[in-house]
C-alpha cells in the first residue's frame, strides 16, 4: 500500500461547490459570501433570523496530554462528524483556524489528517479568508494609536513604563519577543522596551471568538486595557478612541467561514486562539450558527482537557450560555506508552507495563469531564496498525472501571466509515441528561479561582503566587476585575507547569508568575511556568519542505 500524505489525499478529493454545502446546511444563499468556489463567509445576520430555532446537541472533543507521538484530536473531530453523517444524522463541524506559526514551524496545520480532513486544506492552512491578517491589523492599529497619543502630547498621562499592549504577527519569530523601539530621536517616538505576541495570542483574537455580534465586538474592543496612567488607573482602547476603526477592520473577520469535510459534511472554521496561552476554542458565533443549523455539532478545544476543555467549559460555555451534551476524550496507545516512559522510537512495540503506567494520564482527563464538570464521556482510541489487542483491551478495562466506554476510531484510514462506532456511542450519550457544572464560581477571589483550577483539574497541591503576581492580583481586584473567569497560560505537555512531569503527577505546586487582565475578552490571564506568547521556529522548520509549482499546486504541506 502506497503511503499518501494529507495534502495528496486532499488534492485527490473532489469537493462540492460551497453553494451546495450551504444549501445542505440549510443556509439561505442571501447569507453566503463566496471566497472562490469552495469557501465562503456566512453573514452573521443569519443568527438573527434563526434566533428562535431549536439548538442542536453540542459535542466537545478533547484529548489526553499531548506527546510527540500525536493524538489526532482534529482528525477525530472531523471523522466523528463524518461518521454521524454516514448513519443519517444532520451534523455540522465547528473548528478553529490554523495559525501560520505552527504551519511553518513544527506542529502542523489544523485541518485534520488522512481521510478525515476539512478542505480546501491548503487554503485553510495558508491565509484562508484573511481573518488572521484582519486581527493582526486591528491589534497593530491600536498599538500605533497608543504610541501616537503619547507622541502627540500624552493627554491621558499614560505611563510609558507601564504599557501592556504589544504588537503582533502571525508567525513564530523569537527575535521579536523582546525589542526596543521608538529609537532615532524625538520625531520617531518615545524609546521603550517592547515585544511582539503571535497573533493567536492577541486579545483581539479572544474578543473576536467571544463576541456575540458586531455591537458586542465594538464594546469589548473599547474595554481593552492598553496600559496605565501615572496614577495607576487603566487606560483603554476606548479612551484612545480606537474601537470604531478596529471594528471596521474586523467586520468581515467576524463572519464565520464555511467549508466542508472530504465527505462533504458542512464545517464552520472560525477563530484560532491557542489553548496554552489563550482560551483555545472557535468563535461563539460559529458555534451558535452551527447549533441553529444542525441536530448535532461537533467541536474541539485545543490541547488536552486541562487546557482547551477547561477553558471551553469555564469560559466559553459560561459566556455563551452553552451546555455540552457529551465529551470525547481522544487518546492513542502510543501516547499512553510515552507517558509511561517509552522513548518515541520504541512506541511501536507492545509494552503493557508502560501502558499501565501511562494510563493514569488518560483516566485523570476522563475524571475531569465526568466528575468535575458532570458530563457524559467516551474515550476514542485513535487506532494505529501497531496497537495490539492486549493493549486495547487494557485501555478499555481501565476506562470501564470509571463507567466510561471506549470506541476504536479508525477515521484517519477509513474516514466516516471508521467513525461509526464512535458516532453511535456519542449519540447514545447525547440522549442522557447531565448536570453540567463549572469548576469554580466567578464570585470567588482571583486566587481562589486559580487554586480551584489547579487543585480540581491539575490535581496540584496548591498554587505559589510570586510577589509580583500577588501585587497584580491586588491591583486588579481593587480596579473591579476580580469577578472575571480565569484563563491559565500553561505548558500543554503536563498537568503541571513543568513540561517534563508526564503521566498524572502528584505532589507538585503551580507557580503563577504574572497576572493580567484581558478586559475586552472578559477574563484574567494567569501566566505559569515558562510559558511564552511568542513561539520560535524549530531547528528544521516545516517551511523548508513547503513549495509551489508553476501551476500553483502546493506540496510539502503535511
Amino acid at each position: 500500500m502506497t503511503f499518501k500524505s494529507d495534502i495528496q489525499i486532499a488534492q485527490e478529493n473532489t469537493p462540492e461547490k460551497i453553494t451546495v454545502i450551504a444549501e445542505k446546511a440549510g443556509i439561505d444563499e442571501k447569507y453566503v459570501e463566496l471566497y472562490g468556489n469552495y469557501k465562503a463567509k456566512i453573514d452573521y445576520n443569519l443568527l438573527s433570523e434563526k434566533k428562535d430555532a431549536k439548538d442542536g446537541k453540542l459535542i466537545l472533543v478533547t484529548a489526553m496530554t499531548p506527546t510527540p507521538a500525536g493524538e489526532g484530536k482534529t482528525t477525530t473531530t472531523v471523522g466523528l462528524a463524518d461518521g454521524m453523517q454516514k448513519i443519517g444524522k444532520n451534523v455540522l463541524v465547528a473548528l478553529r483556524e490554523p495559525s501560520l506559526g505552527p504551519v511553518f514551524g513544527i506542529k502542523g496545520g489544523a485541518a485534520g489528517g488522512g481521510y478525515a480532513q476539512i478542505v480546501p486544506m491548503e487554503d485553510i492552512n495558508l491565509h484562508f479568508t484573511g481573518d488572521m491578517h484582519a486581527i493582526g491589523a486591528a491589534n497593530n492599529l491600536l498599538a500605533a494609536m497608543l504610541d501616537n497619543h503619547i507622541q502627540q502630547g500624552n493627554e491621558l498621562d499614560i505611563d510609558v513604563r507601564n504599557i501592556t499592549w504589544k504588537r503582533c504577527v502571525d508567525m513564530n519569530d523569537r527575535q521579536l519577543r523582546n525589542i526596543t523601539d521608538g529609537l532615532g530621536g524625538k520625531a520617531n517616538g518615545v524609546p521603550r522596551e517592547d515585544g511582539f505576541d503571535i497573533t493567536v495570542a492577541s486579545e483581539i483574537m479572544a474578543i473576536l471568538c467571544l463576541a456575540s455580534d458586531i455591537d458586542d465586538l465594538k464594546a469589548r474592543l473599547a474595554r481593552i486595557v492598553v496600559g496605565y496612567n501615572r496614577s495607576g488607573e487603566p487606560v483603554t482602547a476606548g479612551d484612545i478612541k480606537a474601537q470604531g476603526a478596529m471594528a471596521a477592520l474586523l467586520k468581515d473577520a467576524l463572519k464565520p467561514n464555511l467549508v466542508q469535510t472530504l465527505e462533504h459534511t458542512p464545517a464552520f472554521v472560525h477563530g484560532g486562539p491557542f489553548a496554552n496561552i489563550a482560551h483555545g476554542c472557535n468563535s461563539i458565533m460559529a458555534t451558535r450558527m452551527a447549533l441553529k443549523m444542525a441536530d448535532y455539532v461537533v467541536t474541539e478545544a485545543g490541547f488536552a482537557s486541562d487546557l482547551g476543555a477547561e477553558k471551553f467549559l469555564d469560559i466559553k460555555c459560561r459566556v455563551a450560555g452553552l451546555k455540552p451534551s457529551a465529551v470525547v476524550v481522544v487518546a492513542t496507545v502510543r501516547s499512553l506508552k510515552h507517558h509511561g516512559g517509552v522513548a518515541k522510537d520504541k512506541l511501536n512495540e507492545e509494552n503493557l507495563e508502560a501502558l499501565e503506567k501511562g494510563l493514569p494520564n488518560l483516566l485523570q482527563h476522563v475524571e475531569n469531564m465526568t466528575q468535575v464538570y458532570k458530563l457524559p464521556c467516551v474515550v476514542a482510541i485513535n487506532a494505529f496498525p501497531t496497537d495490539t489487542k492486549a493493549e486495547l483491551d487494557m485501555v478499555e478495562a481501565k476506562c470501564k472501571e470509571l463507567g466510561v466506554n471506549v470506541a476504536l476510531s479508525e477515521v484517519w484510514a477509513k474516514g466516516g466509515d471508521g467513525g461509526i462506532e464512535l458516532a453511535e456511542e456519542v449519540i447514545r450519550l447525547c440522549e442522557k441528561d447531565n448536570d453540567f457544572t463549572f469548576s469554580y464560581e466567578t464570585e470567588m477571589s482571583i486566587e481562589e479561582k486559580i487554586n480551584a483550577i489547579a487543585k480540581k483539574i491539575y490535581r496540584a497541591d496548591g498554587v505559589i503566587f510570586t510577589p509580583a503576581a500577588k501585587k497584580e492580583i491586588a491591583q486588579l481586584e481593587k480596579l473591579g476585575f476580580g469577578n472575571l473567569p480565569i484563563c491559565v497560560a500553561k505548558t500543554q505537555y503536563s498537568f503541571s507547569d513543568n513540561p517534563d512531569l508526564k503521566g498524572a503527577p502528584k505532589g507538585f505546586e503551580i507557580t503563577v508568575k504574572k497576572v493580567k487582565v484581558s478586559a475586552g475578552a472578559g477574563f484574567i490571564v494567569a501566566l505559569t511556568g515558562d510559558i511564552m506568547t511568542m513561539p520560535g521556529l524549530p531547528k528544521v522548520p516545516a517551511a523548508e519542505k513547503i513549495d509551489v509549482d508553476s501551476t500553483g499546486k502546493i506540496s510539502g504541506l503535511f
